[in-house]
């Protein structure tokens, strides 16, 4: 855990969601589109709070956690800056594999956006879901981020020298058997796990959750840097057409493949 938070402390999360908007925005988009009206929200693994925010000025009360201490501590500036500090009951630094500060059923609805992608071994992604079930109220809705392997290697094939040791045909192989990914450069995207996308639905619902929907992040992430140029030429409200007919589409099981990251939405069975 010890390299994901040196990562982080070096890392500029929020940045990075200002930079790719759409994946916030498709996100954002269902994650209203579930929740109840009011309640209590979890945002687990939160980085620097960039869901933690709108879930506030939505009026939701939140609890922010985050394993990287430097990032839980600019989620408080932020939740000051703008003046949100009065809808969060605590901001925490913790391991998603053990949220031993928060009670059981606590909470209304459940975000965890981004400890999915760290852990390579399958106990620890079964521990983070339980304790994510652990904490949600029965009925509770849960939104979990996940990484599609084919994704990936379809990344390392157009740029193997971005993603080494993914720069040669056996090391990829190796990786769509596996779907743990270490980056040989140093200070580059950590250990990594990503999922098959045929296995997300049934993993969750193994650990106790009735599936809503799995949903395509960014499959605009396909577009390169002069295909976005082109379309920002046209005006932002070509770009606004861009982002609704992703929203319409994120939903489609034929793109979940070309998104560099996947949302699932279910809730928390009864029993």
């Amino acid at each position: 855990m010890s390299k994901i938070i040196n990562y982080y402390n070096q890392f500029d999360e929020w940045g990075r969601l200002e930079r790719e908007p759409i994946e916030f925005q498709v996100n954002w988009h269902f994650i209203k589109k579930y929740l109840p009206q009011t309640g209590y929200v979890l945002d687990n693994g939160a980085g620097p709070g960039k869901y933690s925010m709108e879930l506030a000025k939505e009026g939701y009360t939140v609890i922010l956690t985050d394993l990287t201490p430097r990032l839980v501590e600019i989620a408080k500036d932020k939740a000051k800056e703008l003046k949100l500090e009065g809808q969060f009951e605590g901001f925490y630094a913790a391991d998603a594999r053990d949220l031993n500060m928060i009670k059981d059923e606590q909470f209304d609805a459940s975000l965890m956006l981004g400890p999915m992608y760290h852990l390579q071994k399958k106990d620890e992604r079964i521990q983070a879901v339980r304790e994510l079930n652990r904490v949600t109220k029965k009925r509770g809705f849960v939104f979990v981020a996940f990484m599609p392997r084919i994704r990936h290697i379809l990344t390392s094939l157009i740029n193997p020298e971005n993603w080494k040791p993914n720069d040669n045909m056996d090391t990829i192989v190796q990786f769509s058997q596996t779907g743990c990914f270490n980056h040989a450069d140093e200070g580059r995207f950590t250990g990594a796990y990503y999922f098959n996308i045929e296995e997300i639905i049934p993993f969750m619902e193994s650990q106790g959750f009735e599936t809503l929907e799995l949903i395509g992040s960014n499959p605009g992430a396909i577009l390169n840097n002069d295909s976005w140029n082109y379309w920002r030429d046209k005006g932002d409200q070509e770009v606004r057409k861009i982002i609704d007919l992703i929203k319409e589409k994120a939903a489609d099981p034929y793109i979940l493949g070309i998104s560099t990251h996947l949302l699932y939405i279910g809730k928390k069975k009864s029993r």
